[in-house]
């Protein structure tokens, strides 16, 4: 169980799986007002917004944090592992939660989930951020990064190496960087997860960057928010320009952070959620 989470917290979605058994979608849902989703990235879990929901919360948003199928405290067992699968159970989240359309904030491999959610269930979002999104192939940006993506995809391989890669997602630490770090190192050591992440690493994005266009024609608000400092992308500031331009999106630089800011400055992010939810313009 991931340290970093109050287990008394924890409620699950059920969802009917493919083979007809039952598999859980853990969350958290604190908070009241206006409905606020926060989509981890690939290799971690919803503990990534533990200094986030806390500025949220006081802003007066209902926010809610989610493990995807496969890590964190949601059960491993499903036929698939995608980012269409998860904008899926994303979906089914926030119909169950029945706040209306929510904001969701993605960060990399969810951001590619957004793509889809958007793509397919416009009516359930009022609007979107991606950030450090991940919505299309690339290739490596150095040729270590190369090399840790190439055996990834091999479950005996792929804590070792993501622990190995993990400190490059933030040249702007958190002060709790090592207990996080350990949390997701010991979550990828309980049955199953390793190989549901290494399922992940080997699938590509193809099927997000073939929805980019019916997404950006469901016009959903969407704004890109990238670190200037992402080194998970070969030019970060030239792919967030990508991004934004194929949803017709508005786009936030951040010199000098990183993969996932909103651990390296919640108190920006929170700033930036709160400038762009219309939703908030209006309370």
């Amino acid at each position: 169980m991931n340290t970093l989470v109050n287990p008394r917290t924890t409620e699950y979605l059920q969802l009917t799986r493919a083979d007809g058994t039952t598999g859980r979608i853990a969350y958290d849902d604190r908070g009241t007002g206006p409905l606020v989703l926060l989509a981890p990235g690939m290799g971690t879990t919803r503990a990534t917004f533990r200094h986030l929901v806390p500025e949220l919360l006081e802003a007066g948003y209902r926010v809610v944090t989610t493990d995807y199928r496969g890590l964190g405290e949601s059960d491993t067992g499903w036929a698939e592992y995608s980012s269409a699968a998860t904008a899926e159970d994303l979906a089914a989240l926030i119909r169950h939660l029945d706040a209306g359309p929510a904001l969701l904030y993605s960060n990399s491999y969810t951001a590619a989930s957004s793509v889809h959610l958007a793509a397919d269930h416009p009516e359930l979002l009022r609007g979107a951020i991606l950030a450090g999104p991940f919505v299309r192939d690339l290739p490596a940006p150095n040729i270590v990064a190369k090399v840790i993506a190439s055996l990834m995809t091999k479950p005996m391989l792929t804590r070792t190496l993501w622990m190995v890669w993990f400190p490059h997602m933030f040249p702007k630490r958190p002060a709790d960087y090592a207990q996080m770090r350990a949390a997701v190192d010991a979550n990828l050591r309980e049955p199953g997860r390793a190989a549901v992440f290494a399922r992940m690493c080997a699938a590509g994005h193809h099927a997000a960057q073939a929805a980019l266009p019916r997404a950006k024609a469901a016009a959903v608000p969407t704004l890109v928010v990238m670190g200037t400092a992402d080194e998970d992308f070969p030019d970060a500031v030239a792919e967030a320009r990508f991004v934004a331009g194929s949803l017709d999106a508005g786009l936030e630089l951040l010199d000098g952070y990183g993969h996932q800011p909103h651990e390296e400055t919640p108190e920006r992010i929170a700033e930036i959620i709160r400038g762009f939810d219309p939703a908030a313009a209006n309370d």
